[in-house]
Protein backbone atom coordinates (compact mmCIF):
# COMPACT_ATOMS: atom_id res chain seq x y z
CA UNK A 1 0.00 0.00 0.00
CA UNK A 2 2.70 2.20 0.98
CA UNK A 3 5.81 1.85 -0.40
CA UNK A 4 9.19 3.78 1.38
CA UNK A 5 12.95 4.09 -0.08
CA UNK A 6 15.68 5.28 1.69
CA UNK A 7 18.76 6.86 0.35
CA UNK A 8 21.40 8.98 1.95
CA UNK A 9 23.90 6.07 4.61
CA UNK A 10 27.37 6.16 4.20
CA UNK A 11 30.41 6.54 5.80
CA UNK A 12 30.95 9.76 7.63
CA UNK A 13 33.96 10.42 10.55
CA UNK A 14 32.45 10.97 13.97
CA UNK A 15 31.50 14.88 14.29
CA UNK A 16 30.63 15.07 11.10
CA UNK A 17 27.28 15.39 9.09
CA UNK A 18 24.86 13.11 6.70
CA UNK A 19 21.25 13.63 5.23
CA UNK A 20 19.21 10.70 4.84
CA UNK A 21 15.74 11.41 2.32
CA UNK A 22 12.84 9.07 1.95
CA UNK A 23 10.46 8.91 -0.78
CA UNK A 24 6.59 7.53 -0.21
CA UNK A 25 5.11 5.79 -3.20
CA UNK A 26 1.63 4.02 -3.33
CA UNK A 27 -1.02 5.47 -1.42
CA UNK A 28 0.78 8.44 0.14
CA UNK A 29 -2.97 9.84 1.05
CA UNK A 30 -3.41 7.52 3.96
CA UNK A 31 -0.16 8.40 5.34
CA UNK A 32 -0.76 10.09 8.98
CA UNK A 33 2.71 10.72 9.86
CA UNK A 34 6.45 9.97 8.97
CA UNK A 35 9.71 9.16 10.83
CA UNK A 36 13.16 7.37 11.12
CA UNK A 37 14.21 3.97 13.71
CA UNK A 38 17.60 2.55 13.63
CA UNK A 39 18.67 -0.49 15.01
CA UNK A 40 22.59 -0.63 16.06
CA UNK A 41 24.26 -4.27 16.09
CA UNK A 42 23.54 -6.40 18.89
CA UNK A 43 20.19 -3.65 19.90
CA UNK A 44 16.81 -3.00 19.42
CA UNK A 45 15.40 -0.72 16.76
CA UNK A 46 14.63 2.10 18.38
CA UNK A 47 12.55 4.89 17.54
CA UNK A 48 14.23 8.03 16.55
CA UNK A 49 12.12 10.67 15.26
CA UNK A 50 8.67 11.66 13.54
CA UNK A 51 6.59 14.37 11.92
CA UNK A 52 3.12 14.46 11.25
CA UNK A 53 2.50 14.84 7.47
CA UNK A 54 -0.47 17.98 8.13
CA UNK A 55 0.70 19.63 11.34
CA UNK A 56 4.47 19.32 11.12
CA UNK A 57 4.41 18.25 15.18
CA UNK A 58 8.09 16.51 15.69
CA UNK A 59 9.25 13.99 18.32
CA UNK A 60 12.55 13.67 18.65
CA UNK A 61 14.01 11.17 21.14
CA UNK A 62 16.43 12.65 23.38
CA UNK A 63 20.22 10.98 22.48
CA UNK A 64 19.20 12.89 19.04
CA UNK A 65 17.85 16.23 20.33
CA UNK A 66 19.47 19.28 19.20
CA UNK A 67 21.64 17.31 16.70
CA UNK A 68 18.95 15.45 14.26
CA UNK A 69 16.27 17.36 12.72
CA UNK A 70 13.21 15.95 10.44
CA UNK A 71 12.07 17.63 7.75
CA UNK A 72 9.53 16.98 5.33
CA UNK A 73 8.11 17.73 1.77
CA UNK A 74 4.96 16.36 1.42
CA UNK A 75 4.66 17.38 -2.69
CA UNK A 76 7.34 15.39 -2.71
CA UNK A 77 5.90 12.57 -0.58
CA UNK A 78 9.17 12.79 1.23
CA UNK A 79 11.07 13.34 4.67
CA UNK A 80 14.57 14.25 5.49
CA UNK A 81 16.59 13.42 8.31
CA UNK A 82 19.71 15.78 8.66
CA UNK A 83 22.18 14.40 11.20
CA UNK A 84 24.62 16.54 12.34
CA UNK A 85 27.52 16.16 14.69
CA UNK A 86 27.22 12.41 14.42
CA UNK A 87 28.91 9.77 17.22
CA UNK A 88 29.78 6.27 16.75
CA UNK A 89 27.22 5.24 18.58
CA UNK A 90 24.41 6.36 16.07
CA UNK A 91 25.44 3.81 13.67
CA UNK A 92 22.61 2.03 12.39
CA UNK A 93 20.89 0.97 9.85
CA UNK A 94 18.37 3.72 10.01
CA UNK A 95 14.89 2.72 8.62
CA UNK A 96 12.18 5.01 7.19
CA UNK A 97 8.77 4.65 8.38
CA UNK A 98 5.08 5.60 7.52
CA UNK A 99 2.26 5.62 9.86
CA UNK A 100 -1.28 5.33 8.74
CA UNK A 101 -3.07 5.18 12.56
CA UNK A 102 -4.57 8.69 13.58
CA UNK A 103 -6.19 7.42 17.15
CA UNK A 104 -4.13 5.60 19.29
CA UNK A 105 -1.55 7.24 17.92
CA UNK A 106 2.15 5.27 18.79
CA UNK A 107 5.42 7.12 17.46
CA UNK A 108 6.78 3.21 18.46
CA UNK A 109 4.47 1.15 16.44
CA UNK A 110 5.11 2.10 12.28
CA UNK A 111 2.83 0.58 9.62
CA UNK A 112 5.30 0.83 6.68
CA UNK A 113 8.59 0.39 6.76
CA UNK A 114 11.54 0.69 4.05
CA UNK A 115 14.25 -1.44 3.71
CA UNK A 116 16.94 0.29 5.55
CA UNK A 117 20.06 2.58 4.90
CA UNK A 118 23.31 1.92 6.65
CA UNK A 119 25.10 4.65 8.52
CA UNK A 120 28.42 4.31 9.84
CA UNK A 121 29.79 6.55 11.75
CA UNK A 122 34.22 6.42 12.45
CA UNK A 123 36.12 7.29 15.42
Amino acid sequence: QVQLVESGGGLVQAGGSLGLSCVASGRTISIYAMGWFRQAPGKEREFVVGIRRSMSITYYVDSVKGRFTISRDNAKNTVYLQMNSLKPEDTAVYYCVAYETKYNFNWSKADYWGKGTLVTVSS
